[in-house]
């Protein structure tokens, strides 16, 4: 494992939520509902480039609303043209959420790609694969993620590489940020959060730590009353920072409103020894 990779301290032990499950059945039925629009997804994925961005935003909020997770979405509209859209990773439904926001090529993790499913989905839908393990192949990354944005394309990022339970943050790593920067693109920070109707941080979406994808998707389809709050920050303009450390401090500290708002009273995050 490379010194750079990044980590978060969160596990399976950071993962509940006090508004209880609902009953199986309905779990059931929302899973199969998730199914169901993934495979309308499948079947769409050769006309991708060709569908209205309009559908591709309602798609991706048809697959948050089928978990029985209801998005709550604010803030002003990403600028067209060239973007590097930057966010807090909490969830898998971080990506359809963003997808919400603007459609935009993704970056993700290689080990995405063997997923059941959802591996072939990102691939299909055109996700840009990074090793997290050979630092020599950052650069060529970088390089593609400019190319996208020279062609006047968006492109999210997680930057801090890792995800994390919703009551703290990780560090923005700058090289997404160099791209921006060679090809003179605004970057676009997102906030991402989710709670209950009372205000209080629901964690239940996390998928940190060990965590397989079917068993966060089924704690997702069970859980009660989750908002998945979306906050669309002011852009911050090309040239408005020289250098990448900078720009990436400037969209960390943006989207970093989340760790203290996130922080509930009387209760604190909880580190575990496991690292990502």
């Amino acid at each position: 494992m490379s010194v750079w990779l990044p980590t978060a301290p969160c596990s399976r032990a950071c993962v509940g939520d006090p508004s209880g499950t609902v009953r199986v059945p309905r779990a059931v039925l929302r899973l199969a509902a998730l199914l169901a629009v993934l495979l309308v997804g499948v079947v769409a994925l050769p006309l991708g480039r060709w569908l209205p961005a309009r559908w591709v935003r309602l798609f991706a909020r048809a697959v948050v609303r089928t978990t029985g997770v209801r998005t709550r979405l604010t803030g002003g509209t990403p600028p067209a043209g060239g973007l590097l859209i930057v966010a807090n990773h909490i969830s898998w439904m971080d990506i359809p959420l963003l997808a919400a926001v603007r459609p935009a090529r993704m970056v993700a993790k290689r080990e995405i790609r063997g997923w059941p499913v959802a591996g072939f989905l990102t691939a299909r839908a055109g996700v840009i694969f990074i090793d997290r393990d050979r630092l020599r192949t950052l650069p060529g990354t970088v390089a593609r993620l400019a190319g996208v944005l020279r062609s006047g394309g968006a492109v999210t990022v997680f930057p801090e590489g890792s995800t994390w339970c919703g009551r703290a943050g990780g560090t923005f790593r700058r090289a997404a940020f160099q791209a921006a920067l060679d090809v003179g693109v605004p970057v676009q920070p997102v906030r991402i959060g989710y709670r209950l109707p009372d205000g209080a941080v629901s964690t239940a979406p996390a998928f940190v730590g060990d965590d397989t994808l079917l068993a966060a998707l089924w704690r997702v389809v069970c859980a009660r009353r989750i908002e998945a709050h979306v906050t669309v920050l002011p852009v911050l303009a090309a040239g408005a920072h020289r250098e990448r450390g900078a720009l990436a401090r400037a969209a960390e500290e943006a989207v970093g409103g989340r760790v203290r708002a996130a922080e509930p009273q009387g209760r604190a995050h909880v580190p575990s020894a496991r690292l990502k």
